[in-house]
Order: structure tokens, then C-alpha cells, then sequence
């Protein structure tokens, strides 16, 4: 990134993140580590398995209270690499199919 700036040099003034001080790929790993943020879409919040630490079951049930089931980014194990509105989107679809399923299965 730091050769393709090299032609705006006339108008860079300075490099603001990472910085300057961030040479070597370890320091630019760190810097990586350090700055980097999930720009608001949290995941992973609400753990889905059948372990103690489980908030819902594979069907989206929340653990321990009735009638109520979690349908968005919150169920991810992990963060995707784009971004997160197709993917809940997808979660809603088929918590949706899921709640017809029960409801004609009892």
C-alpha cells in the first residue's frame, strides 16, 4: 500500500494509521492488531450449541425460556469477512422456515 501512495506523494502529508513507526511486518502485524475494529457489527454475542455457555439451541430457541428464539448476527461463531447483512438476513430466513416447520410438526 506504502509503494502505491508513492504517487499521491505531492499531496500525502503524512501517514496517520499505522504510522510511520510501523517498518517491519511483525510491527505492521501489530499495528493490524492494535487498529483494527469490527465497524459495528458485532457477532458472536450469543453463543449457539447445546454446552453451558450456550444461549440457543440449533434451532435458535434461546436456553431456558419458551417462545423466544434469537434470529440475527448474534448466533455467528465468528465474524464473516464482508459484510454482515447477507448473512442475517439468511439466519432470519431460516429461523423463519424453522418457526413454520414447528408449527405444522407440533
Amino acid at each position: 500500500m506504502r509503494e502505491l501512495s508513492r504517487c499521491a506523494q505531492p499531496v500525502i502529508i503524512d501517514e496517520y494509521v499505522p504510522g510511520r513507526q510501523y517498518q517491519t511486518d511483525e510491527q505492521l502485524l501489530d499495528a493490524a492488531r492494535r487498529f483494527s475494529q469490527t465497524i459495528y457489527h458485532p457477532t458472536g454475542t450469543c453463543k449457539m450449541s447445546n454446552d453451558d455457555m450456550a444461549m440457543v439451541d440449533r434451532r435458535l430457541k434461546v436456553h431456558g425460556i419458551e417462545g423466544l428464539r434469537v434470529a440475527d448476527a448474534s448466533i455467528m461463531p465468528l465474524i464473516v469477512s464482508g459484510n454482515t447483512n447477507a448473512p442475517s438476513i439468511m439466519i432470519g430466513e431460516k429461523c423463519a422456515d424453522m418457526i413454520k416447520k414447528d408449527r405444522v410438526h407440533g
